[in-house]
Parts: C-alpha cells; structure tokens; sequence
C-alpha cells in the first residue's frame, strides 16, 4: 500500500484527501498547521463549471440548494454613477448538470471535510525538514519522523514546505493592490457585479439563498516592506476605513452595510515552480498564485489536485506540461481583466466600455476567452 502525505488542508488538499477516500491501494495523512477549521467564516468564492462538474461527483450536487448560489450573469458597472456598461451571460457555459456557482468558502471546505475521517488528518503540525533523497521522509517540530511514497504540497501562498523542498526561501511579490474583504447587508440581486472604478474595483455576489452577499475590492495602493510587515496595519479600523472612503462607491455601498471587513496585501506568484520528480505535486496557491480578478483560484485548486490525481494513477510525468499551459493563460487573462477594471482615463474607459459592449455578445471571443477554461 501507498502512502500520501498532504500538506495544507484547504479546498486543494482536501478535495484531494476526497478523491483517496475510495483507493483500497493509497493510505493518506494531512497535515494542517492549525487548531481546527472555522465553518462559520463567510467570505465567498465563485466556482466555474470546470470545478463544479469534479466536485459533483464526490457528492456536491447533494449539497442542500439554500447553501450555494446560481448567477446567471456577470453585469460590468462604472462605478462613480452606477450605470450597467453590459453583462455576460453565464448560462452559455453551464450543462444540464453543472453550473456556475457562488458560495461560502466555509461551506465547501465543511463539504470536504465531513468525509475525511477523523484519524486521517493532524491540527498543529509543524514540519521542519523533508528529506526526499530516498523516498520521503518528513520530520516534525515534535522530533517524530513519517515516510510516505508521495507527498501532496498544498499550504498555500506562504508555503514553508515548498521551500524546505527547494532548500530556498520561495516568496510570492506584493503586486501593490490591497483586497478589502466583508458581508453586504441589503437585496443586491442574484447575479455578480463588478464595479469598475479609478484605480480599483470591487464585486458583490450572492453567497447563498439567505440574502447575504460577498463583497470584496481590489484596491492599488503602494506600501513600503515595513508597511507590509505590519500585520496589525490591515487589521486597523483606521487604514480599513481608509480603503472604504478611496472607494468610488455607489450611492448603495457604505460603511453601514458592509460588516466583517477584512483587508490584506495581495500577492501573487512571479513564476512556476517546477520538480522533476514523479512523487512530489505542488498544488493549489502553492503552486501558483493568480491575480484575484478572474475568480479561479478555488476552481484551479481542485482542478490540479484532480490532474495530479490522475497523474499518481497513471504514472506519467505530463503534470506540470498541462498545468503551465493552463495556468499562463488564466495568469494572462487576469491581468489583462486587472488592467482594464482599474483604468482612470476618460477616453480610456470610453473606448474600453465600447469595446466590452460589443466583446459581452460575440460568441466566439467568449468562447475562447472563457468558455475553454470553465469547460476545461
């Protein structure tokens, strides 16, 4: 029998954990840095049906319908008068049982999580050193050691053991944006819209049936390394509150109606991260951290952890050729959607709001430009 080591235990490592559950030939432990999980946290995550349609066949169809979200549109707004520039439909991209979806995060790792039993998983750990010079050989900050045929790297952004791996710090680069994340309180729809302003914008989804709504914005803002450093910082009412007033609001955003406000520097990854090796997988924000303007990040996670399940089983060494391939080009396509959100110049949103106008309805180009990745 083989034995997995999973590292991180988020939407990639756990919805690998998932896939083992029924494979008589692999045994699996992960190992999860902290205490325990917070199902109660309620920012959201969009899911496209490339992830969805892998999920459902773990059982995330059963999921009750008042927990998640089905929009039908993407709706583009100038957000200093609020006037709707176009949608795309989303429905194009969707099957008979499959669909674009919105939801808690919280509420996709509680699905995960429940079948993963008990003795499988390990709150608290923390790994010092991989020695992969003759199988694996993981050791712990307890002095215990375990050896595994294969080892699944999914700690996310910050991954300590990526770089115990490379014998390399490996640290992504702020990419001077700061997200604001919160609840929205009030009726906003059942659809997603992106309020495209100067220098920032944010989007407003429905999380579930309930009336509560993600809100999250990315706003251009340089920070010094101390800046950065400092946690404390964008845990401050004072800087949050700063980033809510830089805001080109609607006359419906406010102070009032958003609850839960949580900022952080975002980063991203500047480069991919390869092992010519056929026994250790990076996955998930371990292997690639995207710009946060395509809403792909949960759905890539479970699609590489998919792809390297599939890749264990067969044996072959195509796993990062596929993945380059997919990640360059949603990598492209969000920082192309980046730039076009943040834009200031009068003519320059004049030409690119008549530009989205006619590219919203052209078949073809959404094909391309979206169709082949939610399908993929």
């Amino acid at each position: 029998m083989k034995k997995i080591a999973i590292i991180g235990g988020g939407i990639s490592g756990l919805y690998f954990a998932n896939l083992l559950n029924n494979e008589k030939d692999f045994e699996y432990k992960i190992f999860e840095k902290k205490d325990n999980y917070n199902f109660l946290e309620g920012y959201g995550i969009q899911l496209s049906v490339n992830s969805i349609k892998l999920l459902n066949n773990i059982g995330f169809k059963n999921l009750p319908a008042s927990e998640v979200s089905f929009p039908s549109k993407v709706n583009f707004i100038q957000a200093n008068n609020s006037k709707k520039i176009c949608d795309i439909d989303l429905t194009q991209f969707n099957d008979s049982l499959n669909r674009y979806t919105t939801l808690k995060r919280s509420t996709l790792l509680k699905f995960l999580f429940q079948n993963i039993p008990q003795e499988k998983i390990k709150f608290n750990s923390n790994i010092t050193k991989v020695d992969n010079s003759n199988g694996i050989r993981i050791s712990f900050g307890d002095n215990k050691n375990e050896e595994f045929d294969y080892l699944i790297i999914s700690d996310g952004i910050f991954s300590k053991t990526r770089s115990l791996i490379f014998n390399e710090s490996i640290y992504p680069k702020y990419n001077l944006n700061v997200a604001l994340r919160g609840k929205l309180n009030g009726d906003y729809g059942c659809d997603i819209s992106i309020y495209m302003g100067s220098n920032s914008h944010y989007v407003i989804y429905p999380l579930n049936q309930n009336n509560e709504y993600n809100f999250v914005a990315i706003i251009k803002k340089k920070l010094s390394s101390d800046k950065l450093q400092n946690h404390d910082l964008f845990k401050s009412e004072e800087f949050i509150a700063s980033l809510v007033s830089g805001l080109q609001k609607t006359s419906q955003i406010s102070s009032k109606n958003l609850s839960e406000l949580k900022s952080f520097p975002v980063h991203v990854s500047s480069e991919f991260p390869s092992l010519n090796k056929k026994n250790i997988f990076l996955s998930g924000d371990a292997l690639f951290t995207f710009p946060p303007s395509f809403a792909q990040g949960a759905s890539q996670s479970i699609e590489t952890a998919n792809d390297i399940f599939k890749s264990i089983f067969s044996g072959t060494n195509e796993f990062y050729q596929k993945r380059i391939r997919s990640i360059s080009s949603i990598n492209n396509k969000s920082k192309l959607n980046h730039f076009t959100f943040h834009l200031s110049n009068p003519i320059n949103i004049f030409i690119r709001n008549k530009i989205l106008k006619y590219l919203s309805k052209n078949k073809k180009f959404l094909e391309n430009y979206l169709g082949k990745i939610y399908r993929s």
